[in-house]
């Protein structure tokens, strides 16, 4: 991943744990607590994608599984934000902007059920059941409700943010190479295209197409004399 990309993603990620932390998950709401790293995740991960969103999610699902007051195993929401990352930035287009906030909110929707039900599923294998007391149904309808409310104010703030350590897409393709057409670059050398090189090319053109041969130029003709002349000289002596 690049270095620009880390240098956005690990504050942004630092600042939304912090919050979430700190903030929202002591405002003792019923059900689920808002899921600001979630968000921030979605919204990294839409522009820079699958890969950069598996390795973001990762990585901030990690910070949450250390930073107190964890209480569930570590590296549990690692692999729920890593997932999350990489199908959110499945989603998105090969120009590398989203036409319309329609998909990116899908993704919010999808990414709030899709963690829930993931971490519920995860902790099921490694023994806790903390979700079955407290009802899946109600964590689902919860999380859902407070992530799509906080989703207007974060996402597309961050995707701004990500898209200012993105390359021009107008200079640079997918790929890195240049985007202008072939038919408006500059030639690599212009003798090709200027000078003596372009009134030759346009003499051979003319005579192609006149069937004749053009004369030689005085210069050549007075230096074939004078290697004539010089032959001459050679036989008499």
């Amino acid at each position: 991943m690049r270095i620009n990309r880390i240098l956005l993603a690990t504050p942004l990620v630092v600042v939304a744990l912090i919050i979430q932390v700190s903030i929202l998950g002591r405002l003792q709401l019923p059900g689920a607590v808002p899921d600001l790293l979630l968000l921030v995740v979605l919204g990294l991960a839409l522009v820079y994608g699958h890969v950069g969103g598996s390795l973001i999610g990762f990585g901030a699902g990690l910070l949450a599984d250390l930073a107190p007051p964890s209480d569930h195993a570590i590296g549990r929401y690692a692999l729920v934000l890593c997932v999350i990352g990489y199908a959110a930035g499945l989603t998105k287009p090969d120009s590398g902007q989203h036409r319309s906030a329609t998909l990116p909110l899908m993704v919010v929707l999808g990414a709030a059920l899709g963690s829930t039900v993931l971490y519920a599923g995860v902790g099921s294998l490694v023994g806790d059941t903390a979700a079955r007391h407290v009802g899946i149904v109600g964590l689902l309808l919860s999380s859902t409700l407070y992530d799509l409310l906080l989703a207007p104010f974060t996402v597309p703030l961050v995707m701004a943010l990500a898209r200012r350590t993105e390359h021009d897409p107008l200079a640079t393709d997918g790929s890195g190479g240049s985007a202008i057409p072939v038919a408006r670059r500059k030639p690599a050398y212009g003798w090709l295209t200027t000078g003596t090189g372009l009134k030759a090319s346009r003499g051979a053109m003319k005579a192609v197409r006149t069937g004749r041969v053009p004369k030689p130029a005085r210069g050549g003709k007075s230096g074939r004399m004078k290697g004539v002349k010089g032959l001459k000289g050679v036989k008499r002596l």
